[in-house]
């Protein structure tokens, strides 16, 4: 089959099924050429810099599930290493599932409050009562742990009244939900040292997640973006408004060279 017979039988395809341009139009490259268009100097990605940066030489992950639809371990690290900072006393977060990452930084924290649909909007949507009843499962019982339920499109975060340390944004992960949380954060949940976080800016730490990206760009005010940074060997990009300059920073390549060995623990606890 010759290039103008697979467009034809592509266009026939569409047209018995329209659905299938979504694949076309949420291709990851379709969203890099709207970075490209829209934000030209972010084509290679943020600024990345050395995990070794934020995190020491040992730090424990625990509770950790190994399953499907969390975090990577040096994710986790990384918020922990960022709530035992002094100055990091309250926490947010907008997607809380089986709650392992509000459960790791929760020990440190003073205030923690963590973000989902109610069980009755997962309902709604069609989910599986297995799935639902997943959430929050390692969260739930902690005195300092708040659950607060809502969808961030129309929840009134002025009613929560606080200003948070560190948060961190794992929602939804469509570009109108990343810049709609993104924009409802920094309009109304921080103050001038607050930390965020935002997790599955990358689909792994050597390509980043276009969409997820672009979502970031435009939902937080453009003064900024400069304090934008991707952490190297995770999944997240992390706005932070006093960094050192000192700390060295490179771009993203692939594939990239190991600089450094991780060594990895596993050590089970049964339920």
């Amino acid at each position: 089959m010759n290039k103008l017979q697979k467009v034809i039988t592509a266009i026939k395809d569409i047209i018995k099924q329209p659905s299938l341009l979504n694949l076309i139009v949420e291709r990851n490259e379709s969203w890099e050429q709207k970075i490209n268009s829209k934000h030209p100097v972010y084509k290679k990605g943020l600024p990345i810099l050395p995990i070794t940066s934020i995190l020491g030489n040992e730090i424990n992950i625990s509770p950790y599930a190994f399953l499907d639809g969390g975090s990577l371990p040096t994710d986790l690290g990384l918020l922990k290493s960022l709530a035992q900072q002094n100055e990091i006393t309250t926490y947010f977060e907008i997607g809380t599932w089986r709650g392992e990452s509000i459960a790791n930084v929760a020990p440190y924290l003073d205030n923690c409050m963590t973000l989902n649909l109610s069980n009755n909007e997962l309902k709604e949507m069609g989910l599986s009562q297995d799935y639902i009843d997943m959430h929050r499962y390692y969260s739930k019982n902690t005195a300092n742990i708040k659950h607060l339920e809502g969808n961030s499109l129309d929840y009134d975060f002025n009613s929560l009244n606080t200003k948070f340390d560190l948060i961190f944004i794992d929602g939804d992960h469509h570009y109108s939900g990343v810049k709609n949380d993104t924009q409802k954060v920094f309009d109304h949940l921080i103050h001038e040292n607050t930390i965020v976080v935002w997790h599955d800016y990358a689909f792994n730490p050597e390509h980043v997640r276009a969409e997820v990206f672009l979502g970031i760009l435009d939902g937080i005010p453009p003064k900024k973006r400069k304090n934008l940074y991707h952490i190297s060997n995770t999944l997240c990009a992390v706005y932070f408004p006093n960094l050192d300059n000192s700390i060295p920073k490179f771009e993203m390549n692939y594939p990239q060279t190991p600089t450094r060995n991780f060594e990895v623990n596993i050590k089970i606890k049964e339920q």
